[in-house]
């Protein structure tokens, strides 16, 4: 047990069991301990989600990363933080989960890219925090995030997820090992997202912001895009920025209100989530043009059953 008033979170975290209560330990370390560090970790969970090429070659096709880049950004980031925040039963939660499906299921989506994509969301957040955090992951938070994207999962219909924590990283690394290699629509869909996140900033620092980006990328993620390395100068900095900011964060009083859905400053919601629901969010139907191979065949008609004779 931690002393110290800093840590009063971390005694709430302890107390809970990491499967009976994975929902409230994950909101409790997203939402109130590491806010920042969760949302820049699966900002770069989802980037790598796009080395995979089945997975950029639609979202290539759809436009949508072309045409919305920021909103197809705050769906998703705002959808994940509704389920986070009220809990994926919740009435609020519901309502992103049909959003999510509604959205995955117009599209030929396999489930081994859908595991995928869950599996990044559980373990990114996990490997960043390692590096970068404040304090170390206590093995409640590490559980409760597999055990809450597991439960996520099997509300989006994602088959064949894991029952065990480390069954299921090593299915994320074999997938990466099998399915990362450099496509040109890897490279596009990366670019549009470098340039959304450089966009954040003023005109005159975004190359730097940039730059910054692929300094935190490792190695086989710049390949997969086609992206050059940072200069190694610039890495050291970034990283050794990164450990002073959570010094700094380790000195501060714990959080009291949750950052998850308080997103009033946002880019495509303004007030979010004043005047907002979770069905107001989303993507649009598929182009009327986009080739039919990229979407969901209908489920056919159930199969009559013979009545008596």
């Amino acid at each position: 047990m931690v002393d110290g008033g800093r840590y009063r979170w971390l005694r709430r975290i302890e107390a809970l069991d990491p499967v009976r209560d994975h929902h409230e330990i994950y909101r409790i370390s997203v939402g109130y301990e590491f806010p920042f560090d969760y949302q820049r970790a699966l900002e770069l969970a989802l980037l790598r989600t796009y080395c995979v090429p089945s997975i950029s070659a639609l979202l290539d096709a759809t436009g949508e990363f072309r045409l919305r880049t920021q909103q197809r950004y705050d769906d998703t980031a705002l959808l994940m933080a509704e389920m986070a925040e009220h809990g994926y039963d919740s009435p609020r939660g519901r309502q992103a989960l049909r959003v999510v499906n509604r959205a995955h299921r117009r599209y030929a989506i396999s489930n081994d890219d859908m595991r995928y994509v869950l599996s990044t969301f559980v373990y990114e957040p996990v490997d960043w925090l390692e590096r970068f955090g404040w304090r170390r992951l206590h093995e409640h938070e590490r559980l409760a995030a597999f055990h809450y994207y597991r439960a996520v999962g099997a509300r989006m219909d994602v088959r064949d997820v894991p029952d065990d924590y480390d069954a299921f990283r090593d299915f994320k690394r074999e997938y990466e090992h099998a399915s990362f290699r450099f496509a040109p629509t890897n490279q596009r869909i990366g670019a549009y997202t470098l340039d959304l996140f450089a966009s954040w900033y003023p005109r005159p620092v975004r190359r730097a912001a940039r730059l910054g980006v692929l300094a935190l990328l490792p190695a086989e993620v710049r390949a997969a895009f086609g992206f050059p390395a940072a200069p190694r100068w610039l890495s050291a900095v970034v990283e050794g920025g990164l450990r002073t900011r959570a010094a700094v964060v380790r000195l501060m009083p714990p959080r009291t209100t949750s950052r998850l859905t308080h997103a009033p400053h946002n880019r495509t919601y303004p007030g979010y989530p004043r005047g907002y629901q979770p069905a107001d969010l989303g993507s649009p139907p598929p182009p009327p043009d986009l080739d039919p191979t990229w979407l969901a065949r209908p489920a056919p008609p159930p199969t009559p059953r013979p009545g008596p004779d």
